[in-house]
């Protein structure tokens, strides 16, 4: 059994039409996230999930049960959101414990769930400080045991690290990711940060335009997009048009400009249906520079790097291949290549992807 599942979810705000049609399984004791640019309807649905939006069309189901007419204090959700919504006039302790009161657990039982709470997001000795003490770190953490406090059936997560500085957001997904998987809660997280859906997620659901583009795991999605808009978003790509001149079962042959044919395997061109226009997808990081021509089989072209985007350990270089502009992102082996170099740029056919033109 599923614990959360939308069958057909429609939301419309007036003649706008913020989620259409949208049906999506979600896995007892996973962490899914809805990942997306603003306005994609994740928000939307996430919040329908939680019963603070009704749906206009569809089912929402949580362990069986449909939910679509049961207020929010009786669907039994965790929520976290952005601002952490921690309440300043009440200590951290009466924070966590809010939940909990309101649903009428002995004192006894409060206290000892609160101490775990506050034990399981590693801050055991700030029950008695207030939030306005706390960094913001700190109150996000307070957030999540609050939320989690209740045992939740779902948790629900909307951008909760959107406010963190980024060096505290990676350590914040790390963490968030390791209480998730030690309590089994299902969980399903709303972010337009490409990295921290790959990073933290067992399912990716992309959408776009109150859509689903593509639903899979982390690795599935980036390396496989199911749409030219899947490959844009999540990752850096070039994406080259062209033909595909022969389809088997073994794969795809397209030929596009540059490199003219390339031998797609089967398994990244899952979404091409036979001859005609297609379009190659070439990772930035699957795309190498080299001063001489590699010996590894690659099929490479001469280009010119027009620009050099220095970030540390890699470069992202823009590059000019004959008529065709291409980005690559590299790791730096004792220096990175100078604007105006001319390089050697290789593929391996096997690292690129397929998409109907």
């Amino acid at each position: 059994m599923s614990s959360v599942q939308l069958d057909n979810i429609v939301k419309r705000f007036g003649a706008f039409t913020a989620v259409e049609k949208t049906s999506l399984s979600i896995p007892e004791g996973a962490f899914v996230t809805l990942l997306g640019p603003s306005g994609c309807g994740k928000t939307t649905t996430l919040r329908m999930i939680a019963g603070l939006l009704d749906p206009t069309e569809g089912d929402i189901i949580i362990g069986g049960r449909r939910v679509n007419d049961l207020p929010i204090h009786k669907r039994n959700l965790g929520l976290v959101f952005q601002n952490y919504a921690l309440f300043p006039h009440k200590t951290v302790a009466e924070n966590v414990a809010f939940g909990l009161r309101y649903r009428n657990v002995p004192k006894a039982d409060i206290t000892r769930r609160v101490q775990d709470a506050l034990d399981l997001v590693q801050l055991p000795d700030v029950g008695a400080r207030y939030p306005k003490a706390l960094s913001g770190g700190q109150q996000q953490r307070i957030a999540l045991a609050r939320a989690i406090v209740i045992e939740p059936d779902v948790l629900l997560l909307d951008e909760p690290l959107s406010a963190l500085d980024a060096n505290l957001r990676e350590d914040m997904r790390v963490e968030l990711k390791r209480i998730q998987a030690r309590i089994g809660v299902t969980t399903v997280f709303v972010t337009h940060d490409q990295s921290e859906a790959l990073a933290m997620s067992d399912q990716i659901v992309v959408m776009s335009d109150g859509r689903v583009e593509q639903v899979g795991a982390p690795q599935d999605v980036y390396n496989t997009p199911a749409s030219e808009f899947v490959a844009r978003f999540l990752g850096a790509s070039n994406i080259l048009g062209g033909q595909c001149v022969a389809h088997g079962a073994d794969g795809a042959t397209l030929e596009v400009p540059v490199f003219g044919k390339i031998a797609v395997p089967a398994a990244k061109a899952p979404h091409l249906q036979g001859q005609g226009p297609a379009k190659l997808v070439i990772r930035a990081e699957k795309l190498f520079l080299r001063d001489t021509p590699p010996q590894d089989g690659a099929i490479t072209v001469p280009a010119t790097v027009e620009a050099v985007d220095y970030q540390g350990q890699s470069a992202r270089y823009f590059l000019r291949a004959g008529d065709t502009a291409l980005q690559a992102i590299n790791m730096i082996e004792g220096r990175p290549f100078d604007q105006g170099a001319q390089v050697h740029l290789s593929i391996h056919p096997h690292d690129c992807a397929a998409l109907p033109g």
